[in-house]
């Protein structure tokens, strides 16, 4: 098997997990692995799709992401087809990449698959929705891909809770069967070594939670932007980057209106990214970034996940955000290795820093059987409480 896919250590780990999960008929759970952001879960998917040899659904999260994996597989010499009407293609194999909006309404095609893979398998709802609706018709044993195994609830009172997959109620994904840490991807000298530099003069405690305690409310961002100047300060961070060579800057902002001014302050070399740039504009700004043509992307809510560049130099966090998971995403855009790159520059504006510190410090702990959470040195990340709880 190694000698196939050349597989690191931990990969190995990975890859005889989901075998022996796959394999054994007393699993009667759903079973969730934990692979860091760069750690290869192509590879992983790849290596255990071949060694079943049986009918095996790959779900991904978006059209972009199918692709950038499905390419992947090909490249490892293994064979799939695509099921997702994205791409105009509605092929069944035994091994099948699929999008999940394909594949609800035509479960009946999808009866005979006995192993189901979710990749990105933090953004499923164990209440309800399209994979509640398919694991709930579909007999097969589940596993779940992700690097950030929490999601956040709210609990009705003013707060949210930032909770492990394995401890939701209800919950789809019920044991860990394999994880590996941050840090040792890190250690190893698989992942760029990270250079973290802190803008003062954010204090967050200026800006107002929302109802649900998860995330700040857009007036009190867009207020406190204005008191301190906020753009202007962003124009001098991304101009100082530049001044010290760095080749390429990937800015994450709030909002479209302050990345567009950010933008045409800057003129050519720069270009920005929404949810509202069509797909094919996206993909030719991409290209332009990555061919070295832009220097400067701005994006807002697009490139967190499924945006691989390994050349990426730097990355500037210019928005608030109480998650840990877009705080990790974000940062995961430029934690891959490139022999034409040093490190990793990411440049925080937005007091984030503070609250979550370094991603290779991030650790999965369980301090009682089964009682995972996420913990920065010491400091426990999930599972407690986010915001204020109004009990009046």
């Amino acid at each position: 098997m190694s000698g196939v896919f050349n597989l690191r250590e931990y990969q190995v780990d990975a890859v005889t997990a989901g075998l022996n999960y796959f394999r054994n008929d007393k699993t009667n759970y759903s079973a969730l692995m934990i692979l860091p952001t760069g750690s290869g879960k192509s590879l992983v998917i790849a290596a255990i799709a071949k060694e079943l040899n049986q009918p095996t659904l790959i779900l991904q999260p978006s059209k972009e992401i199918l692709e950038q994996n499905y390419n992947k597989l090909l490249a490892y010499g293994q064979d799939a087809e695509i099921f997702s009407a994205s791409f105009n293609r509605k092929d069944i194999g035994l091994l099948t990449f699929a999008t999940i909006g394909s594949v609800i309404n035509k479960l009946d095609l999808f009866q005979h698959f006995k192993n189901i893979i979710i990749d990105e398998c933090h953004l499923v709802n164990a209440k309800k929705g399209m994979y509640r609706k398919l694991l709930d018709a579909i007999g097969s044993k589940v596993i779940g891909l992700t690097a950030t195994p929490y999601r956040l609830t709210t609990d009705g009172f003013g707060g949210s809770i930032l909770k492990f997959l394995t401890r939701t109620r209800p919950r789809i994904f019920k044991e860990v069967i394999h994880y590996t840490q941050n840090g040792t991807l890190f250690d190893d000298d698989y992942l760029a070594r990270l250079k973290y530099s802190s803008i003062d003069g954010f204090d967050s405690t200026q800006l107002q939670l929302n109802s649900t305690g998860a995330d700040y409310t857009d007036s009190s961002v867009r207020q406190y932007y204005t008191t301190i100047g906020f753009v202007e300060r962003l124009q001098n961070t991304v101009n100082t980057c530049l001044d010290h060579g760095r080749k390429n800057v990937l800015v994450f902002t709030r909002f479209i209106k302050e990345s567009q001014t950010l933008i045409n302050q800057l003129g050519n070399g720069a270009e920005i990214v929404t949810g509202e740039t069509p797909a094919r504009e996206r993909s030719a700004i991409i290209e332009r970034f990555r061919s070295g043509k832009t220097r400067i992307v701005s994006n807002v809510g697009v490139l967190t996940t499924g945006f691989d560049f390994p050349e990426l130099e730097t990355i500037i966090i210019a928005r608030p955000t109480m998650s840990l998971a877009l705080y990790y995403q974000m940062i995961g855009r430029g934690i891959r290795i490139h022999p034409n790159k040093e490190c990793t520059w990411v440049v925080d504006m937005c007091d984030n820093f503070r609250k979550f510190g370094r991603v290779e410090n991030l650790k999965l702990v369980a301090p009682k059987p089964k009682l995972w959470h996420i913990e920065s040195q010491g400091r426990q990340l999930t599972n407690i409480y986010y915001g204020e709880r109004n009990f009046t």
